[in-house]
């Protein structure tokens, strides 16, 4: 407890020095997070039917109404709050959880690489870590670690690369095999003192990233770890309102190809996005993950004060 006291010290501080501002938003919202790979909590407001919509979700990130700022002309901006996700419990998630989620306008994904690096690596020193970074684009990656082409490999090469893993392939699709060959194959060696950084993703991984033309295309995208924990995502962040409604939109299709509940979209972004949001790169890093990297613990419930089983 006291090194998280330390470190939050230490990112407002980080952030005071660079002038990005400190903001706070609703933990509670009418519209969720579409994501098919994220669930979220719900609750019903009680009070007068004029006060709005009673059914209200737990935020499962602070991004859309940090990038609603944006779009009023706040600025860099960021919040270190509490977020939600549903189903999620374990040694490595708690479904109640903190999250640091920053904005730079102006900025792309990779100039804001070099910033996530530096803010990590001052937090792993306060707990005397020291650590190298490596960089790789996601095709590099592939091909490095397992000789497979992200990009051009046959689904028959991808399953090969899997190697003995054994997993049910029951209604699995390409990016679900890329995504069981990184957290199988490649996430596990991953040196325990260094940082490892994934950029350009396949467009089919985008999210909330741009997609930058090219042969292939890419999303604009990154991902950090340390050692083999996933501490950091980030994108040089999409503003056009019409394609990210078209991506919530799909969201939710494969929502109901899977069987599950959808999600409300969140129409006030798409209007904030509409109006204009400046272009910007924005990170999500988790500071469970990050206390534990400092730790060198693998288990978040170490870092919690009261887990979720004795919350």
């Amino acid at each position: 407890m006291r090194l998280r006291a330390r470190l939050y010290a230490l990112i407002r501080g980080f952030f005071a020095e660079r002038g990005v501002l400190e903001v706070e938003t609703p933990v509670l919202s009418a519209a969720g997070n579409t994501d098919p790979n994220i669930e979220s909590f719900s609750a019903r407001f009680s009070g007068h039917a004029d006060a709005g919509l009673p059914l209200r979700w737990l935020r499962t990130s602070s991004e859309f109404a940090q990038k609603r700022l944006l779009a009023a002309g706040v600025g860099d901006n960021y919040e270190l709050g509490r977020v939600f996700r549903n189903g999620e419990a374990g040694r490595r998630h708690n479904p109640e959880f903190t999250m640091l989620e920053w904005y730079r306008v102006g900025w792309d994904h990779m100039r804001l690489i070099g910033e996530t690096v530096e803010l990590v690596r001052a937090a792993l020193a306060l707990a005397g870590r020291q650590v190298e970074v490596k960089k790789y684009t996601y095709r590099d990656l592939f091909v490095s670690a397992l000789g497979v082409d992200p990009f051009e490999a046959t689904d028959a090469e991808l399953h090969a690369a899997l190697g003995d893993v054994r997993i049910d392939a029951a209604g699995l699709v390409r990016d679900d095999w890329l995504d069981l060959l990184l957290t199988h194959r490649i996430q596990p060696a991953f040196p325990a003192d260094c940082i490892t950084v994934i950029c350009d993703y396949p467009t089919t991984q985008c999210a909330l990233a741009k997609i930058r033309a090219g042969d292939p295309p890419v999303a604009e995208r990154f991902e950090l770890y340390v050692g083999t924990q996933e501490l950091a995502n980030g994108y040089h962040e999409l503003t056009d309102a019409t394609e990210q409604r078209t991506r919530f939109e799909r969201d939710n299709a494969r929502r109901r190809e899977r069987g599950v509940a959808e999600v409300p979209i969140d129409q006030n972004l798409l209007a904030a996005l509409a109006a204009g949001m400046p272009a910007c790169a924005g990170v999500a890093l988790g500071i469970e993950r990050l206390l534990m990297a400092m730790l060198g613990t693998d288990d978040i419930r170490e870092v919690l004060a009261f887990p979720f089983a004795e919350a």
